[in-house]
């Protein structure tokens, strides 16, 4: 098995790092919301401090639904998606998969920019490290939730926006203990494994439950 799943998880990374950028896009778009809000802000820096936490967690996941939807599109516009349901293989394991390609070529250069964007928002060292190990342990939540919403719009032609309406509310956990375990570690650094354990749970129901909801959509799709 580890053969094909290896196969699977190079092409599936090609394949998102070459169609149109969109890890380089989605960090330009995470650039684009860090640097924006805090004009319309201001310029205190004591309160950029305060919800910086919130500003990167936002600018992450809207730049995460980037490019989910494309995460099953081409392979159902060339009939890759078909083979594989066809093909005998898990196609829960496939999603989870295609899910982890994806969140390495679009979700883990957002955690590596967040420190750097962070600067600009005026957080201190503690608060950028909680910030960047959130990030880290929330994203790959933010990838298997979106690709549920991928799973459902596969059909559509330019389903993007629904995709959005779909996935931004199962996403409210996530950005929620998200924020908090970086607000706690801000404030004290003691109640910051409270959330932040709760975000890696979160982190771990979502590859379980996502795949499955994921495959079920795509199968009803396929008929």
């Amino acid at each position: 098995m580890s053969g094909w799943v290896g196969a699977l998880f190079v092409r599936e990374l090609r394949l998102a790092v070459r169609v149109g950028g969109s890890g380089v896009i989605g960090v330009l778009f995470f650039l684009a919301v860090v640097t924006v809000i805090p004009f319309g802000v201001g310029p205190d820096l004591n309160l950029l401090a305060r919800i910086g936490p919130a500003i990167l967690w936002i600018g992450a996941l809207l730049a995460t639904l980037l490019g989910l939807d494309r995460l099953f599109q081409a392979d159902r516009d060339d009939g890759a998606l078909d083979l594989m349901i066809m093909a005998g293989r898990p196609l829960e394991l496939i999603v989870l998969v295609k899910c982890l390609a994806h969140w390495m070529a679009t979700g883990l250069p957002l955690v590596f920019a967040a420190p750097v964007l962070a600067i600009f928002l005026n957080l201190d060292p503690v608060a950028i490290a909680a910030v960047t190990a959130t990030l880290l342990a929330g994203t790959p939540a933010l990838t298997l939730i979106g690709a549920i919403g991928a799973s459902l719009t596969v059909t559509l032609r330019r389903g993007g926006l629904l995709m959005a309406v779909l996935v931004i509310p199962l996403a409210i956990p996530v950005l929620i203990f998200g924020v908090s375990a970086a607000d706690a570690a801000i404030q004290d650094p003691v109640p910051f494994m409270t959330p932040f354990l709760i975000l890696c749970a979160l982190t771990l129901v979502s590859a379980v439950v996502g795949p499955f909801a994921a495959a079920t959509a795509l199968r009803f799709a396929s008929d």
